[in-house]
């Protein structure tokens, strides 16, 4: 193999570039390949032959750079790994690895462009693939919208095959036979009179090969792993109790710290008074912080009960101070001043609304908090001109960067090791915490410090979703929607997280208006206009981020057009999907749930569908109406993945969105009063009990699109499928989230 065609040992081939932007960011620049970061901590006697793929002594270590929060993706993709390299399943290690270049996620950066997902025309593309760029120099290794197995699928697949042959190319030298005449097994290379060499003792001489930078990949058909529900990698351990997570990380002689913020996020403190927090057993420090001040002791409670004794005088934030104010303005800046895009313009809505039939309506959704189980927490260790870094996190080389910044070193002296999370949802692509703890590792130089947040903390410092208003406006003719014209209101998830990260928001927010702009719905006069609202509350990105609201918004309103014109809902949405796939699906859950069989009196069935992450869904919720209240019976749901990896797991997947999707539609609000949210833990910010939860059916389509996942894809179309329910039972048609505000449940 010519040397045009192979890579240096050292590097590895992690993805094509699009030559869009190639000489803004220079050719060479865009085109080099990123360096196995495995190499630099490597382990005497190990072989790192790709970034993903470990040898030692002790057998196969594959490399999974995306954070698990529960989700099952390090099963997934060391599957992708496992079916190229052949190795046997039960035999692999497997490690989330070191932040790294090599782990930059181009597919959710790419998701950003100001194009519908099905979009897929030269200027859509001409801008993915300069945003791929973008991922690739900045570099971005981020877990988050639904876009691991897009990223890696390609990727993780070529690294087991090209470390493949490297061992097959080392078993054909050491045994002076040809390469085609060798087969692989379960970690072997095996010879055609029986010898068998294990990919443990090929190791370091396939270390001395270079990789193809296009070895071929196995067809489909001959799929071992992918394809199958696959045992969860890290079943056993979360069973047993013995999964190490962020908050279980212990090291000898380790202090004990927290915090307490201006609950105020943002806003600073103007003076303390730790007198007698200093004075409680096993206090040892008390820490100022920019905008508040950490307690460190000799264990996590001493350090809890210290923390509420410091006496703090807040400053009041420069931003809306309460619930009221912020709806305020965020309604008032649905104007020409505050447009932040226009992302589709169909026909003449205009003309088209200018009759008196016209149905007009408001929707509101509230902030909404993360919640994750594991608060927010993290050790670090300055020691020996190093800092590592124990904590669950989504962006690991963000959180990196900033605690070198923090700590005053250069990035290679810091070493972040990436631990199980419980639950992350975006609130971990925030490095706040671990920022503080490099913090207050400086200044216990030489002792490790863990950082636990009080779950009152983790509440009221959280980056929430931000509250949106949508105003709507259509019209139907016949039994067809005729006209739709939407407008929404938001702040900007992008230019708060990115302001965070020291860079510039670039273009509009896609994330205020994603969902309503990009339907495939065949309405000929469509507009949906954005607003951004100008920066208040610090907010960020959570599970599905802009979909969970404009689902609500454009879902309930179809619901409403089909009432004017005297459609059933899901036949009305058949007629105007433009989209096959998408037609399909809606098709596949109406079969599912028995659309159009009745029910009994006090029983009803709502609608609704929704495109996400270019993920066609349909979700169809039956429900009771008791005197007690509304029970949510049974949820059915039908999806198109293009292929399906792992057909159990996206089972899961799909219900935990039906969960998370309708603890948010029933109980999810934050409110503030001078700046604090008012909701502290559990039992005042709720979510779904075992008892309330229904009965959830999912059915998984394979139509041969583009591989997509589905993490945030089931939580969009649930509120409105339920409120669409609630309307079919009672004739209430509820516009504002949650909706407990408006009736009961039980």
């Amino acid at each position: 193999m010519g040397k045009l065609a192979t890579i240096a040992r050292r590097t590895f081939l992690i993805g094509s570039v699009a030559a869009v932007g190639g000489v803004a960011f220079g050719v060479y620049k865009v085109r080099q390949t990123a360096p196995n970061p495995l190499l630099d901590d490597l382990p005497q006697g190990a072989t790192a032959l790709t970034p993903y793929v470990r040898i030692d002594g002790q057998g196969v270590t594959l490399i999974t750079p995306r954070a698990e929060m529960g989700q099952g993706i390090h099963t997934t993709l060391a599957a992708l790994v496992a079916e190229e390299l052949d190795v046997a399943w039960d035999s692999i290690r497997v490690e989330h690895g070191p932040p790294g270049a090599a782990y930059y996620n181009r597919a959710a950066i790419e998701h950003n462009v100001p194009f519908a997902d099905l979009d897929r025309g030269h200027a859509a593309e001409a801008m993915r693939g300069a945003m791929g760029v973008m991922a690739k120099l900045l570099p971005m290794q981020v877990t988050g919208g639904s876009s691991n197995v897009v990223d890696l699928f390609d990727r993780m697949r070529v690294a087991g095959a090209a470390a493949r042959f490297a061992l097959v190319a080392a078993a054909a030298q050491k045994l002076g036979l040809p390469a085609a005449q060798l087969k692989t097994d379960s970690g072997s290379v095996l010879a055609p009179d029986g010898r068998r060499l294990t990919y443990v003792e090929l190791a370091p001489a396939a270390a001395e090969i270079d990789l193809p930078a296009s070895p071929p990949l196995k067809a489909r058909e001959q799929w071992r792993y992918l394809g199958k529900s696959m045992p969860r990698v890290d079943m056993g351990a979360k069973c047993t109790g013995t999964a190490t997570f962020g908050i279980d990380v212990r090291l000898p002689n380790m202090v004990f710290a927290t915090v307490r913020m201006n609950p105020a996020m943002g806003a600073a403190l103007v003076k303390f008074d730790a007198t007698a927090a200093k004075a409680m057993r096993g206090v040892l420090k008390v820490i100022e912080l920019p905008g508040g001040i950490a307690v460190i002791a000799n264990n996590t409670w001493r350090a809890f009960q210290a923390v509420q004794a410091v006496q703090c005088e807040w400053a009041e934030p420069g931003y809306p101070a309460t619930t009221a104010a912020a709806m305020e303005a965020i309604t008032g800046s649905m104007t020409d001043k505050h447009r932040d895009s226009r992302l589709r313009d169909d026909g003449d809505v205009d003309k088209a609304l200018a009759g008196d039939t016209v149905l007009e309506a408001e929707y509101r959704v509230p902030f909404l908090a993360h919640a994750t189980m594991e608060p927010m927490n993290a050790v670090a260790w300055l020691h020996d001109g190093q800092l590592d870094i124990w904590a669950g996190v989504q962006n690991p080389t963000a959180a990196r960067d900033l605690a070198a910044k923090a700590a005053g070193l250069d990035a290679a002296q810091v070493h972040v090791h990436v631990m199980l999370m419980g639950g992350g949802f975006g609130r971990r692509l925030e490095s706040d915490y671990v920022v503080q703890a490099a913090q207050l590792a400086v200044a216990m130089t030489g002792t490790p410090v863990k950082l636990t947040w009080r779950r009152e903390e983790d509440m009221a410092l959280d980056f929430y979703r931000p509250a949106a208003v949508a105003r709507l406006r259509g019209t139907t003719a016949g039994k067809q929607a005729h006209a739709l014209d939407v407008r929404v209101a938001s702040l900007s998830p992008a230019e708060s997280n990115l302001g965070r990260l020291g860079l510039p928001a670039l273009g509009p927010d896609t994330k205020i208006i994603e969902g309503a702009f990009d339907q495939p719905y065949g309405i000929a006069n469509y507009r949906a206009t954005a607003y951004r609202t100008p920066a208040g509350r610090p907010v960020s990105y959570t599970r599905s981020v802009g979909n969970s609201y404009n689902g609500f918004f454009i879902e309930s309103f179809i619901d409403e057009l089909a009432a004017q014109a005297g459609d059933d809902p899901l036949n009305m949405r058949l007629a105007l999907l433009t989209h096959e796939p998408s037609r399909k699906v809606l098709s596949a859950v109406a079969s599912l749930s028995g659309w159009g069989q009745p029910l009994a009196a006090g029983r009803g069935r709502g609608v609704a569908f929704h495109l996400c992450r270019g993920v066609p869904v349909a979700l169809v919720v039956e429900i009771t109406v008791t005197k007690e209240g509304v029970k949510i019976d049974k949820v059915f749901v039908a999806v198109d993945v293009g292929t399906a990896l792992d057909p159990r797991n996206l089972e899961a997947q799909l219900q935990s969105g039906v969960i998370f999707g309708l603890s948010a539609a029933l109980y999810g609000e934050i409110t503030f009063a001078k700046g604090a949210a008012e909701q502290t833990n559990f039992h005042d910010y709720p979510v779904l009990r075992m008892q309330q939860a229904p009965q959830i059916a999912v059915k998984v389509l394979e139509g041969g699109g583009p591989i997509r996942g589905v993490g945030e894809t089931g939580v969009p179309p649930v509120a409105p499928a339920l409120a669409n329910a609630i309307y079919q039972v009672t004739g209430r048609r509820i516009r504002e989230l949650p909706l407990r505000k408006h009736i009961d449940f039980v």
